[in-house]
């Protein structure tokens, strides 16, 4: 006789708890649960089809989205990393010449950084390939329903936001 599963993940758990919040616990879950899985299998692809890691597509995606460069500074706040994470990222990428370092006119001292035209081809070549995986991964679900789920997701963010305007616990 096969003993029972004891691997028993969150949402599962929830069965036995009480009422009440239940049901916005399991919603926060199934979430988390979609998001890291897109996430992993993302990560997966990108490590076997580029040799690369989300950290450095995110990286490569910010200069992309501001072709006149960004300083160290504002790409942590936007990735929401260290500013030793981006300046180890920074330095990998400079020596693959994906990036480009340029003094700030004003202040000999800052540096901004900017794509190369080979990191603008090397982005192109990751970038579609992202867009295709995200688009096969969310296949199962029509065009209604991505509908659906947008304005849903959409409402979850601003009832988020309001909670936090308002400043809960």
């Amino acid at each position: 006789m096969t003993p029972p599963d004891t691997h028993v993940d969150a949402e599962t758990a929830l069965d036995h708890a009480p009422a009440g919040h239940k049901d916005d616990l399991r919603l926060w879950l199934r979430m988390l649960s979609c998001a890291r899985l897109i996430e992993a299998e993302i990560r997966r692809r990108l490590r076997i089809n580029f040799d690369t890691t989300l950290p450095r597509f995110d990286f490569l995606a910010q200069l992309e989205r501001a072709p006149d460069g960004l300083t160290p500074g504002e790409i942590s706040r936007r990735m929401m990393v260290t500013g030793g994470n981006v300046t180890g990222l920074a330095a990998r990428l400079e020596e693959e010449g994906l990036i480009e370092r340029r003094a700030v006119r004003e202040d000999r001292r800052a540096v901004t950084l900017r794509l190369t035209p080979s990191g603008r081809r090397e982005f192109a070549r990751q970038s579609a390939a992202h867009e295709d995986w995200v688009a096969e991964l969310l296949g199962g679900l029509s065009a209604t329903d991505r509908g659906a789920l947008l304005r849903l997701l959409d409402r979850t963010r601003r009832s988020v936001r309001g909670a936090i305007s308002e400043g809960g616990a």
